[in-house]
């Protein structure tokens, strides 16, 4: 495999990351659905899980799952309990 010249590699795309609380630190439901957004700018939707999991202080639980479309689904565990994420390209650019 060829490596990719700066023309050739991927720029960063934004990403919507809509992270679900399922339980809290206990393993308990919540009450009612916590649902918070977040954009991120990145390569792929793994990346942006990668980059969101590492700014949490969290850890994923299972494996990402990609989807076609530069979609993903992730469960990540940090202190505060169990999310779910479902992370989506926007078609906005990130602003500098």
């Amino acid at each position: 495999m060829r490596p990719q010249s700066e023309s050739q590699a991927l720029s960063p795309m934004r990403f919507t990351i809509e992270q679900r609380h399922l339980t809290d630190d206990a393993g308990k439901p919540l009450p009612g659905e916590q649902v918070a957004f977040f954009t991120c700018e990145a390569e792929s939707a793994e990346d942006a899980v990668r980059f969101f999991i590492s700014d949490h202080q969290a850890e994923v639980i299972g494996t990402v799952l990609r989807f076609p479309g530069f979609q993903a689904v992730a469960t990540m565990r940090n202190p505060t309990g169990v999310f779910t994420l479902q992370v989506s390209p926007t078609s906005q650019q990130m602003v500098r």
